[in-house]
């Protein structure tokens, strides 16, 4: 086989593999929908307790008129139908308890969450990284060190971390406010709540093969040739590492925007989180869907870049990465 058949070989399987992840992740979109939208279906209760409120007897005029506003008083496949075709319009319905557009609310707190989901995701990638590479294959009590403290970070819950950081840095320090605000300084707690057992995690899973890597032929060579111990760590063994690191990170940003409910409320910080809850609490199907329907389009656009990049930084050649 000649470098042209090869390389035409190549680009064929590579657009075939982008294309089937693109279709797998419109799968994961349109399931989260449809479980959502099933699960709210069956759940007990009337949505329009939530549009007249509680302690409201509306007359019979009024509740028809409302199903009608809602679009309740077509068939629930019609229902679903609509919402699917209103989701590629950009339209995720009408609040029950504001009136106000879905789309509207659900963007106007996601920009809180996502920046605390990157800044916390930010946050566990630099100390996993130190961890690892300041700790693995050191003396046996540093990397002992090491490993017992990611392991006691992994198991910490984020929300008592929550508590117990605006204990020391904000009521006892007073470094940090400890609750609202939407400058960086109101983001470093909450964010370090979430981070520090995610970088537990991460560095787990990156320390292994880390130290395969100190271990291979090109660090050997390297080291042959009179290259420091610190280059090879950061410039050959580090990008071995990432690799599992990056594939967490997937599931990492669920985890984050999940953790971020309970965080939202201890820091008493806006975002989805506290959206989604309040809407759960009062039966606002529409937002409980919205609400929804971002996290899982968050969730799925960040394994594609995941996916991406893994391509993008694996050291290997595509047949063996493949």
């Amino acid at each position: 086989m000649t470098i042209e058949d090869e390389t035409s070989h190549k680009a064929p399987s590579r657009i075939e593999g982008a294309l089937s992840r693109v279709g797998a992740a419109l799968v994961v979109l349109w399931l989260s929908v449809t479980l959502t939208f099933i699960a709210l279906q069956v759940a007990p209760g009337d949505p329009l307790q939530a549009i007249f409120g509680p302690g409201v007897t509306p007359s019979p005029e009024a509740i028809a008129s409302m199903r009608k506003q809602f679009g309740l008083d077509h068939p629930v496949s019609i229902r679903y139908l609509a919402y699917l075709v209103g989701i590629l319009h950009g339209d995720l319905g009408l609040s029950y308890t504001t009136k106000q557009p879905v789309s509207q609310l659900v963007l106007g707190q996601a920009g809180s969450s996502l920046m605390l989901t990157g800044a916390s995701l930010t946050l566990a990638w630099l100390l996993a990284v130190a961890s690892v590479v300041l700790t693995t294959r050191r003396r046996w009590r540093t990397e002992a060190a090491g490993r017992s403290l990611e392991i006691i970070a992994a198991s910490l819950p984020d929300f008592w971390l929550g508590l117990i950081l605006i204990t020391i840095f904000a009521f006892t320090l007073h470094w940090f406010p400890s609750a609202g605000g939407d400058g960086l300084q109101a983001l470093v707690l909450p964010a370090l709540a979430l981070a520090i057992p995610l970088a537990g995690w991460l560095a787990q899973v990156m320390r292994q093969s880390f130290a395969d890597a100190l271990d291979q032929p090109f660090a050997l060579t390297a080291r042959a040739r009179g290259v420091g111990e610190w280059r090879i760590r950061l410039r050959h063994a580090l990008p071995h590492a990432v690799l599992p690191g990056l594939a967490l990170s997937s599931w990492a940003v669920g985890w984050l925007i999940g953790g971020s409910v309970a965080i939202e409320q201890i820091f008493a910080r806006k975002g989805i989180g506290t959206l989604l809850l309040a809407a759960v609490s009062k039966r606002d199907y529409p937002v409980i869907m919205g609400s929804v329907f971002l996290i899982a389009a968050v969730y799925v656009a960040v394994n594609l870049a995941t996916d991406a990049i893994h391509v993008a930084i694996d050291p290997r050649e595509p047949e063996t990465a493949s």
